[in-house]
């Protein structure tokens, strides 16, 4: 059985009693953590011990999808005798961002916590039982989506995206399309946004043949059932809007 488990779902910060992005795909006796945003963390740790996290798989370097990886490197290199380092999967700049929250007297942590692997736009990459293959997707800063295929099934996740057609190809025939839809309405002030609207996570799914879809990354104020009749409007099968501690199968 393919399992996600959503840990957060807000950007930018999180609301009372929310956290930011992050989610735990287990399958095969391997847990895979997609991101780990503000308030993740203490919800990661109460489902899983530190040693029990596989790999971490990070789609850009705002804060709100990292930054509580920092503490899982703690968790992993501070106690005695340390665990092993944890496997992450980014783009190279997330060292910078790391290496900020660290200071001088965090290096170790970084250097003991976790063994780095430096991913390459539209690169594939397997580990254990997971294939992840990674697309370019535009945002303010350097993004990667992620899609997993594992036990037949295929998870689809955007971490931060504007409208682009990349999308398509990225949830193309996939089991749970994991879609930010942070905008609401049609209208921007943006002359190339770097986010999506509902309506527009919906469109995708439908010209993807998602199976699924799986809204997320909502602004900590809004109404969440304006982001789903939105995309119930361009996407007709199944829609599930993201909500902490929610556990869905892939079937």
């Amino acid at each position: 059985m393919v399992r996600l488990t959503v840990l957060g779902s807000c950007g930018a910060w999180p609301s009372g009693g929310r956290a930011c992005s992050g989610y735990v795909l287990e399958s095969s006796g391997m847990n895979l953590v997609l991101d780990l945003g503000f308030g993740t963390l203490p919800r990661l740790l109460s489902r899983l011990r530190a040693e029990e996290v596989g790999a971490v798989f990070v789609t850009h370097s705002h804060v709100d999808h990292c930054v509580d990886l920092f503490g899982l490197l703690r968790a992993r290199a501070l106690p005695k005798p340390p665990l092993a380092p944890v496997p992450v999967y980014s783009l190279s700049d997330l060292l910078d961002r790391l290496a900020g929250l660290a200071g001088p007297d965090g290096a170790r942590t970084l250097r003991s916590g976790m063994e780095f692997h430096p991913l390459a736009p539209d690169s594939e990459v397997a580990v254990g039982p997971y294939r992840i293959r990674s697309f370019a997707l535009p945002h303010f800063v350097p993004n990667l989506g992620f899609r997993v295929e594992v036990e037949g099934r295929v998870i689809a996740y955007t971490g931060d995206t504007g409208p682009n057609s990349r999308v398509v190809d990225l949830a193309r025939d996939a089991d749970l399309f994991l879609c930010e839809a942070m905008l609401q309405g049609t209208s921007t002030s943006e002359p190339e946004p770097m986010l999506l609207a509902a309506a527009e996570a919906g469109r995708y799914a439908r010209e993807a043949h998602a199976r699924r879809l799986m809204l997320t990354h909502f602004w900590p104020y809004d109404d969440r059932s304006v982001s789903l009749r939105e995309a119930s409007r361009e996407f007709s099968r199944e829609i599930v809007l993201a909500e902490e501690g929610l556990e869905v199968s892939v079937p």
